[in-house]
């Protein structure tokens, strides 16, 4: 059987290093090869339908400098109608913390700056009851450490839209979309203690200035292990197209 090809969506401008780290993350836990997985650069606004069924499934990332509730993503609005017809069509998709956040934002919800809030480093996640239920999410503990990096959260849940897992400081943090192969996390499944480190020092002056140096040191102590969630996307994978990279 041949493997899925994916189409990563990426808010990333074209000099950040972490575009390319972000699509060998994908690379690397989706166990896809590296040609199955392209990156497109949703600063230039969504991708075309035509392109899209050219692909089995979307990938979608984090942002670098861009948020939703600033408006500051160029093309927000036609990217937010996008993601509305991903869900309406249930073309199989997989996204991870500003993915999750493009989706709770354009199916009904709201995302919020919120950075008392913030999780960034390794944090302590739980199954909802739905979650528990759920067939991908099932397979994990019922609370598992998960690596994150978001000042912006959802405070308010699309009706109708599954709410898979929660954290302490989030009640909101994966989803699905009912009755379609539609996952979303707020966590990065794509990362693992190193990389998420990694990515964290990448942003060091952005997170200096939103939390002053002492707040960045509280940060980098929190960064540890979070082997259940490694494993999330080839599970997806295995569940949606069969196959075992």
């Amino acid at each position: 059987m041949a493997l899925p090809r994916f189409l990563l969506l990426q808010a990333r401008k074209p000099e950040d290093v972490v575009r390319r780290e972000e699509w060998e993350a994908f690379v690397s836990k989706s166990g896809l090869p590296a040609e199955n997985i392209v990156p497109y650069d949703l600063l230039q606004g969504p991708p075309a339908w035509s392109l899209v069924r050219t692909f089995d499934g979307l990938f979608v990332g984090g942002s670098g400098e861009f948020n939703i509730s600033d408006r500051s993503l160029p093309h927000l609005e036609a990217t937010l109608a996008f993601m509305g017809e991903v869900a309406d069509r249930g073309f199989p998709t997989f996204a991870s913390c500003f993915g999750f956040q493009l989706l709770v934002q354009a199916l009904g919800g709201r995302i919020i700056r919120d950075e008392a809030n913030a999780e960034v480093g390794t944090f302590r996640v739980c199954l909802t009851q739905a979650g528990r239920q759920d067939p991908l999410f099932s397979q994990l503990p019922e609370c598992f450490d998960a690596q994150l990096g978001h000042k912006e959260r959802a405070d308010r849940w699309p009706a109708g839209l599954l709410n898979l897992a929660y954290s302490d400081r989030s009640p909101y943090q994966a989803l699905r979309v009912p009755e379609h192969p539609i996952w979303a996390t707020q966590f990065h499944p794509e990362l693992d203690h190193e990389t998420n480190l990694l990515r964290f020092r990448r942003y060091e002056a952005l997170y200096k200035r939103a939390f002053g140096e002492e707040g960045y040191r509280e940060m980098l102590a929190r960064f540890r292990p979070s082997p259940h969630t490694e494993g999330l996307l080839r599970a997806f994978l295995h569940l949606v197209f069969g196959v075992q990279p």
